[in-house]
């Protein structure tokens, strides 16, 4: 059975995209009275986590698992669409932070200048980040939702990239208290593996989120067909095809050989099929197609072939 927790997501995303846009200003500001090219780039980075939390309001609203006429395998796929837009800011962010790093070196810029009262402000921005990250991912995994996951891990790697800008400023800070002038190409140096980490991010939530799309496999047809065999009355099945995502929805199609000398007792064999099914791999619509008992077939899944 689909549940519908669109209601519980787009709290979590209100929530979190107010967090967002109280840590996108403050780094948008120390940035800017400092002149740091990573802060500013990390600022960015914020961004795409405030647009990321919108995308994420927009796609829960039409991902509802429940079919209608027009949609009649419901309208989860919106979701992973929402996650793929994720991907998208993050390529974007990313291209972004280097084009301004290599902009730097060629042509240089002014001293960047931080003092201790605002390297403690970034801390508090990194506490915020911390908390959204793993709030996001405790409600995203418990209630199965991908575009929560998948915010929760762009802001984990801006948790990541936050640390690593705060390293960097402590650097460019102590080297006026050190007079050693070359720490201030840390700003610089530092904002190469800030777009490292934001293309890693991105890469995972694209990966996650294409198998739904492209009705890849969700489960192998031989576990399906190990949990089919163990059902009284089933002979053997073969042609298994499943799409989805496991734990969240997914679609199975099968062809079923059962010993059932009517239609009532076939039912009820394809009905044990469907509860050991969907104990298993969690919410599930199951579509069984009955042959007799003399129905010979070895192929269990699309494309395999019979043993010679």
């Amino acid at each position: 059975m689909n549940v519908d927790n669109r209601a519980e997501v787009r709290r979590v995303l209100v929530i979190t995209l107010l967090l967002n846009l109280v840590v996108l200003a403050i780094k948008a500001v120390v940035g800017i009275l400092t002149g740091s090219l990573s802060l500013l780039a990390d600022a960015l980075h914020s961004v795409t986590d405030s647009a990321n939390n919108v995308l994420g309001l927009i796609a829960s609203h039409f991902a509802s698992p429940q079919p209608d006429r027009e949609h009649p395998y419901g309208h989860q796929k919106f979701d992973a669409i929402g996650a793929l837009g994720i991907a998208a800011f993050l390529g974007m962010a990313c291209f972004e932070i280097v084009s301004g790093a290599i902009e730097r070196i060629v042509t240089g810029g002014k001293e960047v200048t931080i003092s201790p009262s605002q390297l403690w402000i970034l801390l508090i921005v990194l506490g915020i980040n911390i908390f959204v990250a793993f709030y996001e991912r405790r409600v995203g995994v418990r209630i199965g939702s991908s575009i929560l996951v998948a915010d929760s891990k762009h802001t984990m790697s801006d948790i990541w990239v936050t640390m690593l800008v705060i390293l960097g400023l402590i650097g460019v800070w102590q080297s006026g208290q050190l007079n050693l002038p070359q720490l201030q190409w840390l700003d610089v140096v530092l904002a190469f593996p800030v777009a490292l980490l934001v293309f890693r991010s991105g890469w995972e939530v694209l990966t996650d989120n294409l198998p739904w799309l492209v009705d890849e496999v969700a489960i192998a047809p031989e576990a399906i067909h190990a949990i089919a065999m163990q059902v009284p009355g089933v002979l053997n099945c073969h042609d298994i095809a499943s799409r989805g995502m496991v734990g969240r929805q997914v679609f199975i199609e099968m062809h079923a050989i059962v010993e059932a000398k009517d239609v009532e007792t076939a039912h009820e064999i394809t009905e044990n099929i469907e509860a050991q099914l969907e104990q298993r791999f969690g919410p599930a619509r199951i579509l069984i197609h009955i042959e007799p008992q003399g129905y010979q077939s070895d192929r269990i899944s699309y494309g395999s072939q019979p043993p010679s």
